[in-house]
């Protein structure tokens, strides 16, 4: 992966909300900021999974925590692990960061929905909003609708064995492998491998079988669409043609649904665009930012 820019060092605060003790990374723009941008990441993720995009966007401070209950983020302790009560994580770290009006809300996947659920309650707190990978609709409606099921009787499973069992279960190495074969598109196999690794190393750092549980409920069962018409902000989708999470009609159907939205599809790639397109996505968000059509 020597093609990509260069990592970022961030600096990391913690934070207190609901019982978690929350991580987060800043990483300082190089030279003058052109702005500040909060990352949300996705279902099983934590920070790392949005790096190749913070590397990709050296001009804008970027902050990105790891949501609670994975990563280096405990968990809850006195609330759910959704999409409603992770975005209440947002309001806090912009009121702790103290971060201008003139910021940018990022979410992708599971983050999508996170983030315009939080932009839809508040309008005006960023100037602009980026979804990338969006959820526009249930994983029970979708193309994906047998392999949801299956996921579901997945969880439901890790959550109810024994417990070092179902963790085991959980963490199994050949389930996260399956998962990064059925989601990468890019063909290339220096990408791919990439995606294996970073699975392997993150996609485990969850803090406990519930919370696991609760937020994959969460994910299949709320959408960025649930909320779009509610959403002020201009907002950007930035979209997989070969998405199965989300059809490309699935996804213009939702950009109308937002008073203020631009779409933008990326051909020959699937849900993993933060991995496989990361710099064509920061192009565009860098457009979007700067008002550029």
């Amino acid at each position: 992966m020597s093609d990509y820019p260069a990592y970022r060092t961030p600096w990391t605060t913690r934070h207190r909300h609901l019982g978690s003790e929350l991580r987060v990374r800043t990483y300082p723009a190089q030279g003058a900021s052109r702005g500040t941008i909060l990352a949300i990441h996705g279902f099983r993720g934590d920070h790392h999974g949005l790096d190749l995009l913070v590397r990709h966007l050296p001009g804008y401070t970027i902050v990105v925590p790891d949501l609670p209950g994975f990563g280096d983020s405990t968990a809850f302790t006195t609330a759910r692990h959704d999409a409603s009560t992770f975005a209440t994580v947002i309001e806090a770290l912009r009121t702790d960061l103290d971060l201008p009006a003139t910021a940018t809300l990022l979410g992708h996947s599971f983050g999508s929905i996170v983030a315009a659920r939080y932009a839809a309650a508040h309008p005006g707190a960023f100037a602009h909003l980026v979804l990338v990978n969006p959820i526009c609709e249930p994983a029970l409606e979708g193309r994906q609708a047998v392999f949801s099921r299956l996921a579901a009787g997945y969880y439901a499973a890790g959550r109810m064995l024994p417990g070092p069992l179902g963790l085991a279960v959980l963490r199994s190495r050949l389930v996260v492998d399956l998962m990064s074969a059925t989601m990468g598109t890019s063909g290339d196999p220096a990408t791919q491998a990439y995606v294996v690794d970073q699975h392997r190393r993150y996609f485990s750092g969850f803090a406990d079988r519930t919370i696991l549980q609760e937020a994959f409920a969460s994910s299949i069962r709320d959408t960025v669409r649930d909320v779009a018409a509610a959403v002020r902000t201009p907002t950007l989708l930035v979209v997989g043609e070969l998405d199965d999470l989300g059809s490309v009609p699935g996804q213009y159907s939702l950009a109308a649904q937002f008073p203020r939205a631009r779409i933008e599809v990326l051909p020959g790639v699937g849900h993993l665009i933060h991995y496989e397109r990361p710099g064509a996505t920061a192009r565009l968000v860098d457009g979007f930012l700067a008002g550029r059509p």
